[in-house]
């Protein structure tokens, strides 16, 4: 790379230099290269944002804020992080964002036929104080999102004063469980049915699930007590693992309903059981980007709801959107504090930017007391949430805020919740793990290794993975086992898999899941026991391997994020040769059976990214993090490994440093959605 010097090397010759360092990507710059040969006389402020904005889309941003550009330099091609030559590379784009104050760069931006003309490439939106710099694909789905939000959020509903006693009725407490107050759960079931777009969040174990079946069932309740036609409801997920969760939680928490009257069996029957993939709902068409449901040919529903929204990207949502009636309703359930979609867009989290505070209207609130008797309030503070500014989209929104799920591990919960805060350290961190120890069911544990061979981290891994591949010989059927037999045979081999799942940051490298699944394969085969489980040598398939989908396969019914096992099936004779197939989870309970060699796009899954583990809970889950820091390590991340356990979590980590700087570093993906719709 060229030396840095008062006198640059000209633009185009640095960005290739910086894609060299790893800084960009081949596709940054081939976009770069297009538009300096489309416009004429380009700028060096419209081609080093070009590169920039596309670069930042890589990594989950909408668009490039300018203004962060100028002043927080450090914080772009931050892939370049894993080279030698970053300083170097940050060096260089420091020194020419240094020679740009924000007006030139916008009037620069604006004299280019490439931006804010018809079909032009680029957009220009936001502004003065904060321009945004789009790629023209994503500030069309942001129009859209926003347009079709709004419109929605226009559309609000009178309940019928019957509904006071249906919200009575079907928000009974269980036996022995008195409800807690405020009844969060309620508060938001009637802002959801008061409007066309609703969004229900809260963290794990709050009753997401609950809520949204008790407040369908008011929906279909209503429809009945009027006489008019039962409302046709689709449920979603982002991925087939989330949908299975969704389905699995569906049957009971419908079964466990009390439906008055003499329709129950009619309402009861008219509330939706089978969940679907968002990719399946619209109708992906395979090989494009477009489904078979859009606006001209709109999903048959009059209501869509969407489970484990914070995973959804913003071109999904948009797709969503346009396929929804211009009548029909969307309503999102999701944590808005996990971690944000794989692709591009922060959507849940920008929208339920103000969700804790609450901003209810004052006639908003009063419908809330009318109908459920409850009073909007922090139940920690006491504070009642009402603001006469509060903008129409928090009339539409409810944080559900009491947790079910860790009371009886009550470690987990006050670690997710300290590391949520954002105002976690180290020896807050260490405190928490300390106090849990104490317990008679103490859930967390702290491993501090020094590497990958460390003892410590053997045993863990070991001890959590030997269980499952020895039950898959202990329960191996006989020769003449029937197809139910063999499909309880894998059943069980899943409900002991799913008891210990290891999570990673990152994707490549020795703490990455390529270098984590090998390291693994390796410890489990030095066992005595796994000597006799698992084959000689290295090879692709073999009995116990478990895979992950990492691409949609429409043919096979399996969606990227699916989770599937490789098993032996038994010889009919002792001479025949090993039959291989790999069995899957379906959303209906069933198991599906795949021969490995139509199977294409899996990886090893002995380690799983944060981001794959999102919509899946385990019993016992254990987050290692790298010597080194990267960009993608959050407290979001830290927050959403931790909530995929249940009962035990466990932190690996090597390096104090690198845990602190965690700590400090939230996800903050630009987008213009956060100020248009709130």
């Amino acid at each position: 790379m060229n030396p840095l010097s008062h006198e640059q090397p000209p633009l185009l010759e640095q960005l290739q230099e910086w894609m060299q360092a790893g800084g960009l990507r081949a596709l940054d710059l081939a976009l770069t290269h297009f538009i300096a040969q489309q416009v004429s006389q380009p700028s060096d402020g419209l081609l080093l944002a070009t590169a920039l904005v596309s670069e930042r889309n890589s990594h989950g941003h909408v668009c490039l804020d300018l203004q962060a550009a100028l002043r927080e330099p450090h914080k772009l091609l931050t892939a370049a992080n894993r080279t030698s030559e970053a300083d170097q590379v940050q060096q260089e784009l420091t020194a020419r964002l240094q020679s740009l104050d924000l007006s030139t760069w916008v009037a620069q931006l604006q004299a280019s036929e490439a931006v804010n003309r018809e079909g032009s490439p680029l957009v220009l939106a936001g502004s003065d104080q904060q321009p945004l710099l789009y790629l023209r694909r994503y500030w069309q789905y942001e129009q859209q999102i926003q347009t079709g939000i709004q419109q929605r959020l226009a559309q609000v509903k009178t309940l019928p004063l019957q509904a006071q006693s249906l919200i009575k009725e079907l928000f009974q407490p269980s036996p022995g469980q008195a409800a807690p107050r405020p009844d969060w759960q309620k508060i938001a079931s009637v802002l959801a049915a008061r409007r066309g777009f609703a969004i229900i969040t809260g963290g794990p174990g709050t009753g997401k699930t609950t809520t949204v079946v008790r407040l369908l069932a008011l929906l279909q309740g209503m429809q009945l007590n009027q006489n008019l036609p039962l409302l046709q409801i689709r449920l979603a997920a982002p991925t087939g693992k989330a949908a299975a969760r969704l389905n699995e939680s569906l049957g009971n928490n419908i079964q466990q309903l009390s439906l008055p009257g003499n329709q129950s069996q009619i309402w009861r029957d008219s509330l939706p059981r089978e969940v679907t993939t968002l990719h399946r709902l619209l109708g992906s068409q395979p090989g494009t980007r477009h489904f078979r449901h859009h606006s001209a040919n709109p999903l048959p529903a009059d209501l869509v709801v969407v489970d484990e929204a914070s995973m959804v990207d913003v071109e999904m949502m948009a797709k969503l959107l346009e396929a929804l009636r211009p009548d029909a309703r969307l309503i999102l359930l999701g944590d808005k504090d996990q971690l944000a979609s794989v692709e591009a867009g922060s959507i849940l989290g920008d929208l339920c930017r103000d969700a804790e505070r609450g901003n209810y209207h004052p006639a908003t609130h009063q419908i809330i007391k009318e109908l459920t008797g409850e009073e909007a309030r922090d139940p920690k503070s006491g504070r009642l949430l009402v603001d006469e500014q509060g903008s129409e989209l928090s009339q539409a929104t409810a944080m559900l805020r009491h947790s079910f799920r860790f009371h009886r591990y009550p470690g987990i919960g006050q670690l997710a919740e300290i590391v949520n805060q954002g105002q976690a350290n180290l020896e807050k961190l260490e405190r928490v793990f300390n106090e849990d120890k104490q317990r008679d069911n103490a859930s967390l544990t702290h491993l501090k290794i020094t590497s990958q061979e460390d003892s410590a981290f053997i045993h863990l891994v070991t001890q959590g993975y030997l269980p499952y591949l020895q039950l898959i010989e202990k329960l191996r059927p006989e020769a003449t086992a029937s197809q139910s037999e063999l499909n309880a045979w894998a059943e069980a081999v899943f409900a002991q898999h799913r008891r210990f799942q290891l999570l990673t940051a990152l994707r490549q490298g020795d703490w990455g899941i390529e270098g984590l699944n090998q390291r693994i394969f390796q410890a489990l085969k030095a066992t005595s026991a796994g000597r006799q489980l698992l084959p000689s040598g290295e090879p692709l398939w073999y009995s116990g391997r478990p895979v992950l989908m990492t691409r949609n396969d429409y043919s096979l019914q399996l969606m990227n994020g699916d989770i599937g096992i490789c098993l032996q099936l038994p010889r009919k004779k002792a001479d025949d040769p090993a039959l291989l197939r790999v069995a899957f989870p379906d959303a209906q309970k069933g198991i599906r059976w795949v021969l490995p060699s139509r199977l294409q796009e899996v990886e090893t899954v002995f380690a799983m990214t944060v981001h794959k583990s999102q919509g899946s809970e385990f019993q016992h889950t254990a987050l290692i993090l790298p010597p080194h820091f990267s960009p993608v390590l959050t407290k979001e991340l830290l927050y959403t490994g931790i909530t995929r356990s249940s009962q035990t979590f466990t932190l690996v980590s090597s390096s104090d440093r690198v845990l602190e700087q965690l700590l400090l570093q939230q996800v903050d993906r630009a987008s213009g959605l956060k100020v248009a719709v709130n």
